[in-house]
């Protein structure tokens, strides 16, 4: 009963001109951006290495000089472009791509791809997440709206009721009749992803087993929207009836609450504006130590301190060049300062992202958003991850060139220059994103009520089955 079902609404489905324009209509747009997604993540991933290697270049090749001149003239931590953002494009977008490591400074990542973008960009890009979250979707809601109401419109019901049918049964094969194109064209989607990235030199940190957790995190969100079109049919007692209200629910669930769930976390916990951050900011920093000022109170205490552990009653006397000593410590004071308010824009981050999966009970799209990100590390918990680790080594890069600069030079003495093979010896700065384990253990929560919907969607398709 089961293959009979699914063979006969497959026919039907393939007899009606309107959806065999849908599926052509969303298999092309799908080939195009995957192509367009291809050309872009090969093209900036080139100019990642090429920035990469040409700003080393230049690092490396200063000359002799002041390593704290160094510490000041600074360099780049350049974001990679990951491979599977190929899929889903994410926050990459808004977040920017590099940031500029400096002395006393923490820099927040500029040059993002939406600040270069016109005003049509408000219109949105065709990516292939974009296609994956709302127009699949919406394609089932256009396959699946009158899988039942037109057996009562046509009167077939009550003749497949008197031949005895298994109502479990015929609801399976509707099932599998209308979710069968969905999982052919996004497993398309995805094989024709993992074949593009695979080929790619330098594809990085791809691997085939993230692909396809993805896939079926998407597979899940899809058998969703096949399960909810058909209990609305099912209850439904007009075609038209059955389409509004699932679009209805298409509506609600990929475009309100989203957008609702958004303005009720910021609401909740906003962010502080650029002025106000920077302005508490500055205020830490002057109660602490100005490595730059050995007049501050601050700097008196240090040095007394300094000299009474070295036993020794003036500054000439040390054993290392105190100028320097003292920015380190500088340094050090000020990047508690940035930690401690950095800290605080991730617990209201932490916070918002609580509020959205409180939330994610109203719509499957917020879970199936977040995992989608995620894996692809294109969400913002890898982004502050990146910009947490260039950080670390923006703090270590001070500590490298403050601590040479103490060791080989005496007090007073400004004129020190470090030898211009000195600077091939700071390490390149490397990020690896979070491993795949890190990622699902992070994103437990939206796993479990991605399972939820799942599970309940289904529990209640079953429950119509017997009052079809």
């Amino acid at each position: 009963m089961i293959s009979k079902t699914f063979f006969k609404e497959t026919k039907e489905l393939l007899r009606d001109g309107r959806v065999r324009a849908a599926l052509v209509i969303v298999l092309f747009l799908l080939g195009v951006a995957v192509w367009i997604s291809a050309r872009q993540y090969k093209n900036i991933n080139e100019q990642y290495a090429a920035a990469k290697t040409a700003e080393r270049a230049v690092w490396d090749n200063q000359g002799e000089k002041n390593p704290h001149s160094a510490a000041h003239y600074g360099t780049y931590a350049f974001k990679p472009k990951y491979p599977l953002s190929l899929v889903d494009q994410g926050v990459d977008k808004y977040a920017g791509t590099s940031i500029f490591l400096e002395a006393h400074k923490r820099n927040e990542a500029q040059f993002s791809a939406a600040a270069d973008q016109t005003g049509l960009a408000r219109f949105g890009d065709l990516t292939p997440d974009f296609i994956l979250l709302f127009i699949i979707p919406l394609l089932i809601v256009l396959l699946g709206y009158n899988s039942f109401t037109k057996e009562r419109e046509m009167g077939t019901l009550t003749l497949l009721k008197s031949q005895g049918i298994s109502t479990w049964k015929w609801v399976w094969g509707k099932w599998s009749a209308l979710f069968f194109p969905i999982l052919l064209i996004t497993a398309t989607l995805f094989l024709v992803a993992g074949l593009v990235l695979s080929n790619l030199e330098d594809f990085g940190v791809f691997n085939w087993g993230t692909l396809l957790v993805m896939f079926l995190v998407y597979m899940a969100y899809y058998a969703i929207f096949t399960n909810l079109v058909l209990f609305i049919s099912a209850k439904a007692k007009k075609s038209g009836i059955a389409l509004v209200i699932s679009l209805s629910v298409w509506i609600l669930a990929c475009l309100a609450i989203p957008k609702a769930a958004s303005n009720i976390a910021e609401d909740r916990y906003p962010y502080p504006t650029r002025q106000e951050f920077a302005a508490n900011v500055l205020k830490d920093k002057k109660e602490g130590l100005d490595g730059h000022n050995p007049w501050s109170k601050e700097a008196k205490l240090l040095q007394e301190k300094v000299l009474k552990e070295h036993g020794v009653d003036s500054l000439h006397q040390l054993p290392f060049n105190f100028d320097a000593y003292r920015m380190q410590k500088g340094e050090e004071h000020e990047a508690e300062v940035y930690f401690k308010h950095y800290n605080y824009l991730k617990d209201q981050f932490a916070n918002q992202n609580r509020v959205y999966r409180t939330l994610a009970t109203l719509s499957p799209y917020l879970p199936t958003r977040f995992m989608s990100m995620a894996l692809a590390h294109t969400d913002y918990t890898t982004h502050w991850d990146f910009a947490d680790a260039a950080e670390n080594y923006r703090i270590a890069s001070q500590k490298f060139l403050n601590d040479n600069f103490a060791e080989n030079s005496e007090y007073g003495n400004w004129a020190y220059q470090a030898d211009a093979s000195f600077w091939k010896q700071l390490p390149a700065f490397e990020y690896d994103p979070p491993e795949l384990r890190t990622v699902l253990a992070k994103n437990a929560s939206n796993l479990g009520i991605l399972g939820i919907w799942l599970l309940g969607s289904f529990t209640l398709l079953f429950f119509t089955v017997k009052t079809v």
